[in-house]
């Protein structure tokens, strides 16, 4: 059965280069392992550029984008699946129940809210999906950061830091995905 990726990550590429090439080796190595790429279909930043190596490897895509931001995130038409919700709220959804793990590349606000709701799903024992912070360049050190001081501060129990799997690129963060998804 194929296995599914719920990729987390911008509409904008960012100012390091690193983040793009990132996108672009997750993307591949995705394909390359007969993963799914599940994400916000979107063709622009970070997002269409994982789809797009994804797809230039022969991958299979699943991508899910609110009737809102179509226009906005430039809605991927040309994927395998291509779903248009309502809702952020459904896209999440949607997203979510389609994987089998979670990969956050760098990204912005939106990808803070898609990981803090799968992280409080985790929390609240709704699923036990693996999460991997593909942490380019040290990107997620201050939202890992940010979670030990939850921790430390008394707002979540030490098993919040277990919930992730921080990885520095995407070689590392392939070898995460086999382990967890094999």
């Amino acid at each position: 059965m194929l296995k599914s990726v719920c990729v987390f990550c911008g509409s904008r590429t960012g100012n390091d280069p690193d983040y793009a090439n990132q996108a672009t080796a997750l993307g591949t190595a995705l394909a390359e392992n007969n993963w799914r790429l599940v994400y916000g279909a979107g063709d622009v930043g970070l997002m269409g550029t994982v789809a797009r190596a994804t797809q230039a490897a022969g991958g299979e895509t699943f991508g899910v984008i609110p009737a809102h931001l179509v226009a906005w995130e430039v809605g991927k038409v040309d994927l395998t699946r291509y779903i248009v919700t309502e809702t952020m709220h459904e896209r999440k959804k949607v997203m979510f129940m389609n994987c089998d793990a979670v990969v956050l590349l760098p990204g912005g606000a939106g990808s803070l809210d898609e990981i803090f709701e799968v992280l409080t799903w985790r929390q609240l024992g709704l699923h036990e999906k693996p999460v991997v912070v593909l942490n380019s360049n040290g990107y997620w050190d201050p939202f890992i950061q940010l979670l030990k001081h939850v921790v430390d501060q008394g707002f979540a129990d030490a098993s919040l830091l277990d919930y992730i799997i921080p990885v520095p690129d995407a070689a590392a963060a392939t070898a995460a995905l086999r382990d967890a998804l094999s």
